[in-house]
């Protein structure tokens, strides 16, 4: 029951990308579908606009939106790095665009020129939110898919190690979404087999401890507030993140069913200020990516 309903949310709803989503994780299309999708959201520069991350409706090239591709070439499982697609996100990345010498933006200044969420409204270029979101992760992509003799994927290796250094040296460092990004950069650093680059363990200890500290573990504020829940960072009994969060994942798979509305979705607990009616469209847009998140997390834990 709670797969059919989301299933016919998607089909109602969903944006083509999200619907190639869907359509490959449960129903055996392939990953071409998806790819040929994302490419739309691709601009000549290799960056991703058009709203690709739903909560900015900005069309031109930025790091965030350009992060999201990555996180979607990753769910597919998608690694040739003579494709298009990945071939152009390294480019944008080496042309410094929105690059301040340390950090990729985290906002940029022409979101401000399109509905958007207050949180990606900027009043200038040259401020970045100040922490590895999504820079590390960047640094990481690079690193798993740049030329290695290349002046890209030094930069990666010279970022990888600063936002190593800052982690360990900074409690403070405990935005979910930033941690998220560090994980990606454990990830992407493990499967490249650059092992040497950073201390792969000490990195991964650290990770165990912040993604603990993250979870909210009061279960009653999961359905109306902007929590963190499991699924932010893992949806697998197969995760190093696992063994330390056994119970409340586990949960996450009963309060994933209790939670679905009637339409088939779920509640997206945030909201925009201004831009009202595209906020319609993006909550919507949101809606379907929660579902696709949650029925991978249903099914990887053998409950769907």
């Amino acid at each position: 029951m709670t797969y059919d309903k989301g299933r016919e949310f998607i089909y109602r709803n969903a944006r083509p990308l999200d619907l190639a989503r869907w359509q490959y994780h449960f129903e055996n299309s392939s990953k071409d579908s998806v790819l040929n999708a994302l490419s739309y959201y691709q601009n000549e520069d290799g960056g991703f606009g058009h709203a690709l991350e739903a909560d900015a409706w900005n069309p031109n090239s930025a790091p965030i939106q350009t992060w999201a591709a990555t996180e979607i070439l990753r769910e597919i499982d998608f690694t040739d790095r003579s494709h298009p697609i990945i071939k152009g996100i390294l480019c944008y990345l080496e042309t410094g665009e929105s690059f301040e010498g340390k950090f990729w933006l985290n906002t940029i200044k022409s979101n401000n020129d399109f509905p958007h969420a207050p949180w990606w409204h900027t009043e200038s270029d040259s401020i970045s939110h100040n922490n590895y979101n999504p820079t590390a992760c960047l640094a990481g992509f690079i690193i798993r898919f740049a030329d290695k003799d290349s002046e890209l994927y030094k930069l990666g290796c010279h970022i990888a190690n600063e936002a190593f250094a800052y982690l360990m040296s900074d409690e403070s460092t405990n935005d979910m979404h930033t941690i998220l990004c560090y994980i990606r950069l454990m990830e992407y650093i493990e499967e490249s087999k650059a092992t040497d680059i950073i201390n792969l363990a000490t990195l991964k200890s650290k990770l165990i401890e912040k993604v603990k500290n993250c979870i909210t573990q009061d279960t009653d504020k999961w359905a109306t507030s902007y929590i963190c829940k499991p699924s932010q960072f893992f949806n697998s009994r197969n995760s190093i993140f696992y063994n330390d969060n056994k119970e409340i994942a586990e949960y996450e798979c009963e309060y994933i069913e209790k939670a679905q509305l009637a339409d088939g979705s779920w509640n997206i607990p945030w909201d925009w200020c201004e831009y009202p009616n595209e906020w319609a469209i993006s909550k919507n847009w949101w809606k379907s990516n929660v579902i696709i998140q949650n029925m991978l997390y249903l099914r990887n834990f053998g409950k769907l």
